[in-house]
């Protein structure tokens, strides 16, 4: 048998690893954005109100928020929208995990086993993970930037025919080509700074504790490699980050530079939990090696 008749008898997660890990990851990403969508959408009317308020109204401004909260921002949704409504925006949420978890995936594993080179018994250094981890998250990021901004422009939809303005985007791929008619490819990337910065925290947190966690539960303790292990490890407005933290505190106070942050945290912790059980399972049904 001739090398190129050996190479296509070969499995398709062999013949191409990295697009056949891009391609898992998607998926158990798809299904953790889906199970815990709704707590995204609740965080970000969370976080929209306040400012929306104040470029409406000004500073000065007495007006009380229409949602207080996370459950009341989630009936209120239900009440006025409709059960469906807490969904809005789940598709381009699941167009930018198709890329943005993707791409931090296969990115964190190629650093991890060629450029920072884990060991044969798989003993990893903690500052590397790191490494890995933020660099990973940043790059992921970076390339879904684009669909980042078209989800967070869709999930403002409902909130603006609440306050009886024009819908402004008749679907995702209208949203896709208005903001790029009218921002060119730079606005793609609009606020993209932030973003890559919170990405690169986030997956210090997601994927060095993951990695970090298991493998060492893996290496010291009786545990094996199965789902108990998996589970135990687990905008527009403004010109600058800084120019966004400045005018977020001149118009609604220091404190609301933490508002979402309970649904934010409560949505992290699920779905984490949801992809790291899918995507294990996933590799491990498709004869990936695991994570």
């Amino acid at each position: 048998m001739s090398p190129a008749e050996e190479e296509k008898s070969l499995p398709l997660p062999q013949r191409w690893p990295r697009a056949s890990k891009f391609a898992l990851s998607a998926c158990a990403a798809a299904v953790a954005e889906l199970v815990t969508f709704p707590l995204d959408l609740t965080k970000t009317r969370l976080q929209i109100q306040g400012e929306a308020a104040v470029h409406r109204d000004g500073a000065a401004s007495g007006q009380a928020a229409p949602y207080r909260g996370m459950l009341r921002t989630a009936a209120g949704i239900v009440q006025e929208e409709g059960l469906g409504k807490l969904w809005q925006g789940a598709t381009p949420a699941i167009y930018r995990h198709i890329v943005y978890s993707g791409v931090r995936m296969v990115a964190y594993e190629h650093l991890r086993d060629s450029v920072l080179c884990r060991a044969e018994d798989k003993t990893f250094p903690l500052w590397k993970a790191v490494v890995g981890g933020m660099s990973a998250g940043a790059i992921g990021q970076f390339f879904a930037s684009p669909t980042d901004l078209v989800k967070v422009q869709m999930q403002t939809e409902g909130k603006r025919k609440l306050e009886g303005k024009p819908l402004r985007f008749r679907g995702v791929h209208h949203a896709f080509l208005k903001i790029l008619s009218e921002g060119g490819i730079r606005g793609l990337w609009a606020g993209w700074v932030p973003n890559v910065q919170r990405a690169a925290l986030v997956n210090m947190g997601d994927l060095t504790t993951y990695d970090t966690v298991k493998h060492f539960l893996l290496l010291n303790t009786p545990l094996v490699d199965n789902s108990v292990t998996h589970s135990v490890s687990r905008g527009l407005l403004y010109k600058s980050s800084m120019d966004c933290l400045i005018q977020t505190v001149q118009g609604e106070g220091f404190m609301s530079l933490y508002k979402g942050f309970i649904p934010t945290w409560m949505r992290m912790a699920p779905w984490s939990l949801v992809f790291w059980l899918t995507y294990e399972q996933i590799r491990r049904i498709c004869g990936v090696s695991s994570f």
